[in-house]
C-alpha cells in the first residue's frame, strides 16, 4: 500500500503517503507498504534495486515496520517506476485494497501458505512410502545413471512446490548480489538435488524437508513480525476515518482529513474524538489513555484540549478544530513513533556488522567441511555435501539480525500505547542504564497550579469574611496567587462586595475600595510598610478556642504569634502567605501553594527501587519553598534558586558523578537542561510541539508513575536484547560446530537454528508488552 498527498495526510507517518516536499517542489518523499520485507537482508535487495533508479535521491527502509521511505524527484521518475523497481527485488507492494483483504486472511491462505502445504503433504507421501511402504518404493526412471523410485518422485514434487518461492527469492538475491537467506537456502536445495544426480545416494529426502521447513521458517517469521508490527498499527487504527462536522446549521459526516481548522466536531458519547481540539459546547468525562495513558477518564467543559483517538465517555461535546488531520498529536506520536524504530541502536549496529562478517565465514565454513569431510572424518561424500548444506542452512544470520529492533519496536510502540513516546532505541536502552535522576519542581513534582491551602482568619473576623475581602481585592489581578484565591473563593460559593480603585502594587500585593473602606492583600512586608506589628496580632477564636487549623499551628491553647509561628510554619511548608486587611486592622492570613502531584513521593521510591543512585530535584524556586517540597517528596538532595543555565551545569555535575543522568522537565523552560542530560524527558507532553520534538523522551501525561514504568521498561528492554542477541548466536554457533560430527540433520537447523531461533527472540521481545505502568516494583 502506498499514499500520496492527503491519501496519508491524517496518518502522517502511518503505512503510507507523502511526507511532504524538500526545498525544490519536484522533491518528493513517499512511503511504500512492503509487508514481505521483514529482515535486513531483504531490506538490502529493496534498497539495491531503488538505488539504481535516476531521480531516486534517498532510500530509508525499516524492515521491522514494513516500511520503505523514498525520497525522489517527481520530474524525473513516478512512482510506478519505484513500485517496479521493488518487485523487482522480489517484494510486492500491495495496493490499499489488497492490503486489506491480506489483513482479514491468514497466512496460512497465502499463495506461500498453500505452496507450503502441498510441499508437505508430498513429503509425507514420500516418507510413507520409503519408510512404511517399502513395497511400493519401486524404480520409475533412471536420470544420468542414477535410479529414481516413487519417493524420490514424491520428493522431487515436494520440492518443485515449496522450492519454487525459494528459488525466486534466491534468484533476485543473486541479481542484487546479496548473500542472505533466500540465496544460501536455494544454493542448498540447488546443492541437494545436484548431487542426488551424481552419487548413488539421493538427497531428495534432504532438499524436499529443507523446502518445507524453509517456507515454516518464512511464514513464522512473517507471523511473527505481524505480531511485532501489530502495537503500531493499534495506534493507528485509534483516530477514525469520518467526523460529523455542523455546517451550516447542519451536521455532515465527511472524511478526516477534509475537516478545516475551525470546523465544529459533533462527538456524540461512546464516539472516538476525530481531531485535535477544543471543547466548545458541552459537557463529558473523555477517556485520554490511548494518547497520554492516564487510566481515568478526564472531565472535559467548554475551554479543554481534546485530542483525536481520545474517547467521549458519556455526554455530548462540540470540538472547535485546532489542528488539520495529518498533524494532530496522534498522528505526531506515530509519525515520531515509526521515525524512533527506524533509528539504528550501537547494538543494532554492532549487530550488523557481525551479521556481514558472520555469514561468509560459515559459508567458508560449510565448502571447509564439504571437501575435508571424507578425508579428516571418513565419511561418504553424499553425506559431506549433505554437512555442507546444513552449514549454509546456519550461515544465515536472521534470527541474530532482527533479535535487537524486534526488541526495539516492541518497546517503543508499547511505551507509546501505555502514555510514553521514546524517540529512539538509543534512548530507550540509555534510560535502562542511567544511575541518576534530575527533577525541574514546577510542572513535574508539582502541578504548576497555585491552590489555597490553608484560610486563617485573625481578630475576631471568620473565614468566609476573609475570603470575601480577598476575593474582591484579587478579582482584577492577573497574579497566579490572585487566581488562585478568586478559584477558591467561587468554589467556597462567596461572593465579592463592591469593588473600585483597584491598584496593583509591584512586588508586594494590590489594594482596592470595598464597599467604602481600603483594604490590602499581599506580602507580610506590605503590611509591615503600613505600620503593623505582626507580633502582637492573634489568631481568631471560636467560642473560646482557636480554629482547627490555629491549632495545629499553635503551641498555645488559645492564639498564636503571626511572625513567629504562622507564618513561618506556613512557609516551612513550602507556602506563598498573603495577608488580608485594611489600614487599621489585619483580618487574615491566607497560604498558597503549588500542590505536589499524586504519587511523586511512590515516584521516587520507585525509582530508588529500580536501581537510580540518586534522585535530585533542580528548581528557580527559594531555598526555602525548595526545601519543603523535597522533604515531602523525598528526593536524596536539592538545588534552589537556579537559572537555565545553572541547571545545566548542575546536570553536568551529576554527570561528573554518576554514569549517565535522565533529566525530566517541561520541555520548553528546561530545554537546555534536557538536552545536556543523558536522557531528557519531557513531562506532560501531549499537544506540545517543542517538547515533542526536542525532549529524547516524552511523558504524554503528567501521571508520575510513568517515570518507574519507564525505567522498568528499558531495563527489561536492555535485558531482551542482550537475551535475543546472545542466544541467537550461541545457539547458532554451537550447531555449526557440531555439524562437521554428524550430530545436527538439516531439519534441527532448520527448526532450531532459524525457524525456532526467529520465533523465539520475536515472543522473548513481545514480552515488553506486558509491562504496564500499574505494575508493581519488582
Amino acid at each position: 500500500m502506498s499514499e500520496t498527498g492527503t491519501d496519508a495526510s491524517r496518518a502522517a507517518g502511518t503505512a503510507g503517503g507523502r511526507e511532504g516536499a524538500g526545498e525544490d517542489a519536484a522533491e518528493q518523499t513517499v512511503r511504500f507498504s512492503v509487508p514481505e520485507m521483514d529482515c535486513p537482508s531483504c531490506a538490502g535487495k529493496v534498497e539495491h534495486a531503488l538505488a539504481d533508479v535516476e531521480g531516486v535521491l534517498d532510500i530509508d527502509t525499516r524492515p521491522t515496520t514494513g516500511l520503505a521511505v523514498v525520497r525522489y524527484d517527481e520530474s524525473v521518475v513516478d512512482r510506478a517506476t519505484l513500485v517496479a523497481a521493488i518487485e523487482s527485488a522480489g517484494y510486492a507492494v500491495p495496493d490499499a485494497e489488497a492490503d486489506e483483504d491480506a489483513a482479514d486472511g491468514s497466512i496460512l491462505r497465502s499463495s506461500r501458505g498453500v505452496k507450503t502445504a502441498i510441499s508437505g503433504l508430498f513429503l509425507a507421501a514420500g516418507l510413507l512410502v520409503a519408510f512404511l511402504l517399502p513395497a511400493l518404493d519401486t524404480t520409475v526412471a533412471t536420470v544420468l545413471g542414477t535410479p529414481h523410485s516413487v519417493a524420490d518422485v514424491l520428493f522431487l514434487v515436494g520440492i518443485a512446490a515449496g522450492g519454487q518461492v525459494i528459488l525466486r527469492g534466491g534468484y533476485y538475491s543473486a541479481r542484487n548480489r546479496s548473500l542472505d537467506m533466500d540465496f544460501l537456502m536455494s544454493a542448498a536445495i540447488v546443492g541437494a538435488v545436484t548431487a542426488s544426480l551424481v552419487f548413488a545416494e539421493p538427497l531428495y529426502l534432504e532438499a524436499a524437508t529443507l523446502a518445507f521447513l524453509v517456507n515454516v521458517a518464512e511464514l513464522l517469521e512473517q507471523h511473527s513480525m505481524d505480531r511485532a508490527r501489530t502495537s503500531l498499527e493499534e495506534l493507528m487504527d485509534l483516530s477514525p476515518d469520518e467526523a460529523t462536522v455542523l455546517r451550516r446549521g447542519e451536521e455532515v459526516t465527511v472524511p478526516v482529513e477534509d475537516v478545516l481548522v475551525g470546523d465544529r466536531v459533533v462527538v456524540r458519547p461512546g464516539e472516538k474524538i476525530p481531531v485535535d481540539g477544543e471543547v466548545v459546547d458541552g459537557e463529558s468525562a473523555v477517556n485520554q489513555s490511548p494518547v497520554t495513558g492516564e487510566s481515568v477518564p478526564v472531565d472535559k467543559t467548554p475551554g479543554d484540549e481534546v485530542y483525536a483517538g481520545t474517547i467521549n465517555e458519556g455526554g455530548y461535546l462540540e470540538v472547535a478544530t485546532t489542528a488539520i488531520a495529518g498533524e494532530d498529536t496522534l498522528s505526531r506520536v506515530i509519525e515520531l513513533v515509526e521515525d524512533a524504530e527506524a533509528e539504528k541502536t550501537e547494538r543494532e549496529q554492532f549487530v550488523d556488522r557481525f551479521a556481514d562478517r558472520y555469514t561468509p565465514l560459515v559459508v567458508g565454513f560449510a565448502i571447509l567441511v564439504t571437501l575435508v569431510s571424507p578425508a579428516v572424518f571418513g565419511v561418504s561424500w553424499s553425506t559431506a555435501v549433505l554437512h555442507g548444506l546444513t552449514l549454509l542452512v546456519l550461515a544465515c544470520p536472521c534470527a541474530f539480525v532482527i533479535s535487537t529492533p524486534v526488541s526495539v519496536v516492541s518497546g517503543i510502540t508499547s511505551a507509546a500505547k501505555n502514555g510514553v513516546l521514546v524517540k529512539g532505541g538509543t534512548h530507550l536502552e540509555a534510560m535502562g542504564e542511567v544511575e541518576a535522576v534530575a527533577l525541574d519542581k514546577t510542572g513535574t513534582l508539582t502541578k504548576g497550579e497555585l491552590t489555597v491551602t490553608d484560610v486563617i482568619p485573625v481578630n475576631g473576623n471568620t473565614e468566609e469574611e476573609v475570603l470575601q475581602c480577598a476575593r474582591g481585592l484579587e478579582t482584577r489581578s492577573e497574579h497566579p496567587i490572585g487566581e488562585a484565591i478568586v478559584e477558591h473563593a467561587d468554589g467556597r460559593a462567596v461572593a465579592a462586595g463592591e469593588v473600585s480603585e483597584f491598584e496593583s502594587i509591584t512586588g508586594k500585593g494590590v489594594q482596592a475600595t470595598l464597599g467604602e473602606t481600603p483594604h490590602y492583600a499581599g506580602k507580610p512586608g506590605l503590611f509591615e510598610d503600613l505600620g503593623f506589628d505582626l507580633s502582637h496580632v492573634h489568631a481568631a477564636t471560636e467560642g473560646g478556642a482557636v480554629t482547627a487549623r490555629s491549632r495545629d499551628l499553635c503551641e498555645r491553647n488559645d492564639c498564636m504569634d503571626l511572625v513567629d509561628e504562622t507564618i513561618p510554619a506556613l512557609q516551612s511548608e513550602g507556602k506563598t502567605v498573603v495577608l488580608v486587611g485594611t489600614e487599621n486592622e489585619l483580618e487574615g492570613v491566607i497560604a498558597v501553594a503549588d500542590e505536589i502531584r499524586p504519587g511523586a513521593r511512590e515516584a521516587v521510591q520507585a525509582l530508588r527501587a529500580l536501581g537510580i543512585e540518586e534522585v535530585v530535584m533542580l528548581t528557580g524556586d527559594n531555598e526555602r519553598t525548595a526545601r519543603a517540597i523535597a522533604e515531602q517528596v523525598g528526593v536524596d538532595d536539592f538545588r534552589a534558586e537556579l537559572l537555565p543555565e545553572e541547571k545545566v551545569e548542575a546536570v553536568r555535575e551529576l554527570e561528573a558523578e554518576h554514569d549517565g543522568v535522565a533529566m525530566v522537565g517541561d520541555g520548553i523552560n528546561d530545554a537546555p537542561a534536557l538536552a545536556t542530560a543523558t536522557v531528557g524527558i519531557a513531562m506532560g507532553a501531549a499537544g506540545t510541539d517543542t517538547a515533542l520534538e526536542t525532549a529524547d523522551i516524552a511523558l504524554l501525561g503528567d501521571d508520575l508513575a510513568k517515570l518507574p514504568y519507564l525505567r522498568r521498561l528499558a531495563m527489561r528492554a536492555t535485558s531482551v536484547i542482550r537475551q535475543n542477541v546472545w542466544s541467537s548466536l550461541g545457539a547458532k554457533a554451537l550447531l555449526a560446530v557440531l555439524v562437521p560430527f554428524g550430530l545436527v540433520p538439516i531439519w534441527v537447523a532448520v527448526l532450531v537454528g532459524d525457524a525456532g531461533m526467529t520465533v523465539g527472540v520475536t515472543g522473548n521481545a513481545m514480552r515488553l508488552s506486558r509491562i504496564v505502568p500499574t505494575e508493581s516494583v519488582s
